[in-house]
């Protein structure tokens, strides 16, 4: 899979089809394969990047999902975050803000499930829920949402100085695939609890969460914290899609495994007499 683009700040979501595959020109079974055989290499590159930090390395990574329902975050984090060590992995989803957090700044809850050095935080929803929702819903003036978006930009430049590498990504279904989706939660018995009457509620409101997606990316998308869309009409693309992401950034940071603090040689002879 080729590098993926990220978006402008002047970009058009319509103009991104949900059902594409940009970067990968295989089918479903292709990209299982490739799913598959980059798996070892995305768990080696966090066990030295958790190895490292054990010795004062400092550094970490961000994955920031975003999406409407049913678009196959929870899909993500099987398939992808899955396949490493779930030491050196921490996951939060975000629901509604409860009482505690509603009588803090909306960052205070965030900042609280940021990942330690050395490892892979996932944020399932985010930050980015006070300037989706908050903008479509009415929970925020409109002064409000637009000046959270300079302060998201200024938190991740300030996450960015202390070590963290943040990958951002907007996983983007049509609304018919949306629908078929939930169709499915409804017809699937064991697939009942994973279905929320509020989904269809949210589900009325989709040209204005487009455009409060569109905005929001517009806005918060940098050269250090860029935003990705990538179509997942396709679940198979979609996965392969954010591994690759998470694999280009683990590249670039290339952690070491730490050299060993005692003698090597003096060790293996304790321990052979042992």
């Amino acid at each position: 899979m080729s590098t993926l683009t990220p978006v402008s700040a002047d970009f058009t979501l319509a103009d991104i089809d949900p059902s594409s595959t940009p970067a990968f020109d295989g089918d479903k079974k292709d990209a299982e394969k490739a799913l598959a055989k980059n798996a070892k290499r995305l768990a080696e590159l966090q066990e030295r990047l958790f190895a490292e930090s054990k010795f004062g390395g400092k550094r970490r990574v961000l994955l920031v999902l975003q999406a409407m329902d049913t678009a196959g975050k929870g899909g993500i984090l099987r398939h992808v975050i899955g396949g490493v060590d779930p030491q050196g992995v921490q996951i939060h989803a975000f629901k509604a803000p409860t009482d505690e957090e509603k009588s803090h700044d909306f960052l205070w809850r965030i900042r609280k499930e940021l990942p330690v050095a050395g490892s892979i935080g996932v944020f399932d929803r985010s930050h980015y829920e006070d300037v989706l929702i908050h903008r479509v819903r009415g929970f925020s003036t409109p002064e409000t949402v637009e000046e959270r978006y300079g302060i998201i930009r200024d938190f991740e430049n300030e996450l960015i100085e202390q070590g963290t590498t943040i990958i951002k990504v907007m996983l983007h279904i049509s609304a018919d695939e949306q629908k078929e989706r939930l169709q499915e939660r409804l017809d699937r018995p064991e697939k009942h609890w994973k279905y929320n009457p509020g989904d269809v509620d949210e589900r009325l409101l989709w040209a204005e969460y487009q455009e409060a997606y569109e905005i929001a990316l517009q806005r918060t998308t940098t050269e250090n914290a860029p935003w990705y869309v990538i179509p997942a009409n396709h679940k198979w693309h979609a996965r392969l899609a954010v591994q690759q992401l998470l694999l280009e950034a683990l590249e670039r940071l290339d952690p070491e495994w730490p050299s060993a603090d005692y003698d090597v040689d003096a060790e293996k002879q304790r321990l052979a007499a042992s």
